[in-house]
């Protein structure tokens, strides 16, 4: 989250880099001197020429003047270094490279040499290495406070949230009236969480109550230090601000975190309709209708993604927690939980799902075998899985054979021993085999863990609703 909200800072840092060119333009004629010993004149004329020439917009004799110097003297760090910033300019960064590279190699004490290398490796994707070379430049001049701030994005987005506060703080301790970097320093430490002290900056921008990126970054310290309504209250001001699916996905997530699912219902069937093509929007609708206990209009939410995406696992899930809650007249959509079972038969928490689903309905023969293949395959690709022998033992047991189900329930309990359900039914076979005594034992097991079957629900629930609060934009 917190690298994200900093994106809207880097072209500005990415633009100061090159503020170096203006600088290296102007005293080329210094280097051009040191390092030719002979005729130096006529070097420094033609780099003047070269120079007229882009100041008056003419790139292409510019470049040409300066390939011819740099074909002359090849190891000149000066014509090395403007050469290629005249191909950054021109967003020619494959290019640039060799030369910048070599200029670094020449000049290892430029700051501004690492720097603007670090910025082209940046534009190339190569941010490790611009990382190393950000790096570089602020050890040999800490107080340039475009090379820390490059720093601190680099840093940010390597996931060293505590060094890029470090980097933005100087660069903030430089220039303390500018806006975005302190909102920078802020982003770096809530990420890092060091809540106070972004509460601390946050308190010195101005004007803070009109800006998106301020009240979002306002809204997590709130919610870090446990002020949950301050928090919606920051997040809805962001949305206010600017209606963008970020902060859209931020107030409704506010109200996931704390569970409070009939206040998200309305905020995610909104975003939904504003952002049609969101799927974490989707998921978090559905998820809320779940967690509101409006199972029937979940069904249709989680079917229609996994029918989008027919080889996504959470998907199956999310389908088929909800189609075991719902009655057999609010399950048509549920047939893409069977299609996704039988066409994944290694996935045993969705076969599993689609076989409870099956065992709940109106029984035919065909649902039964439909289920019991289900159940084959999932104890097959997971022994292990409570739930499938538990629905194993169910299903013989709806077959009349209660001495076969005592295996898989009993296998089930010793896998999760408070599966309440499996003692009960149980229970029923000891009974019925006439083990009188541990059937009585069973039962009163089964009252012992009455109610972990919603508590289960509730756990897996809570699970998939942090996944939510964590879930990148998709």
């Amino acid at each position: 989250m917190g690298s994200r909200l900093i994106r809207r800072c880097l072209s500005a840092v990415r633009a100061t880099q090159l503020i170096a060119v203006s600088f290296l333009f102007a005293a080329f004629h210094l280097y051009a001197r040191a390092q030719s010993p002979s005729n130096p004149a006529i070097l420094d004329s033609e780099f003047q020429s070269a120079i007229a020439a882009r100041d008056h917009g003419d790139l292409v004799r510019a470049q040409a003047i300066l390939l011819d110097l740099h074909r002359r003297r090849p190891g000149n760090f000066a014509i090395n270094e403007t050469l290629g910033l005249l191909y950054v300019s021109e967003e020619k960064y494959a290019e640039a490279l060799p030369l910048l590279q070599a200029a670094v190699r020449e000049q290892s004490s430029s700051d501004a040499a690492h720097a603007n290398l670090g910025a082209n490796y940046f534009k190339l994707g190569r941010n490790k290495e611009a990382l190393e070379e950000y790096t570089v430049a602020a050890r040999l001049n800490p107080r340039n406070s475009a090379t820390q701030q490059g720093l601190g994005e680099l840093l940010l987005d390597a996931g060293k949230p505590a060094e890029a506060a470090e980097a933005f703080t100087a660069a903030h301790a430089a220039n303390p009236s500018d806006p975005d970097l302190a909102l920078s320093l802020a982003t770096a430490l809530v990420a890092a969480h060091s809540f106070d002290r972004a509460q601390a900056v946050l308190d010195t921008i101005p004007r803070a109550d009109v800006s998106a990126d301020a009240q979002v970054l306002l809204g997590q310290v709130a919610e870090a230090k446990g002020n949950a309504l301050d928090a919606a209250h920051h997040f809805q001001r962001a949305v206010d601000l600017e209606p963008t699916e970020e902060h859209v996905w931020m107030v409704g997530v506010e109200f996931l975190r704390h569970w409070t699912f009939d206040a998200a219902v309305p905020e995610f069937e909104a975003a939904t309709q504003k952002f049609p093509g969101s799927t974490r929007m989707k998921i978090a609708l559905g998820a809320s209708y779940f967690g509101d206990e409006k199972y029937a209009l979940a069904v249709p939410v989680f079917a229609s993604l996994l029918d989008n995406d027919k080889d996504n696992a959470l998907f199956a899930e999310l389908l088929g927690m909800a189609c075991n809650t719902v009655a057999e007249a609010a399950k048509m959509r549920c047939s893409s939980l069977i299609t996704y079972a039988q066409s994944h038969p290694r996935d045993a928490r969705a076969s599993t799902y689609a076989a409870s689903m099956l065992l709940t309905e109106t029984a035919s023969e065909h649902k039964t075998d439909q289920a019991r293949v289900l159940l084959t395959h999932a104890i097959a690709a997971a022994p292990h899985f409570a739930d499938a022998q538990y629905q194993m033992g169910l299903l013989k047991q709806e077959d009349g054979d209660w001495q076969g189900s005592i295996p898989n329930l009993e296998s089930a309990l010793k896998l999760k021993p408070d599966l309440a359900q499996a003692h009960y039914r149980l229970a029923l076979a000891y009974w019925r085999t006439g083990r009188k005594d541990e059937a009585q034992a069973q039962m009163a097991l089964q009252k012992k863990y009455s109610q972990q079957e919603r508590q289960d629900l509730d756990q897996r629930l809570r699970q998939i609703t942090t996944f939510l609060v964590d879930v990148k934009k998709q």
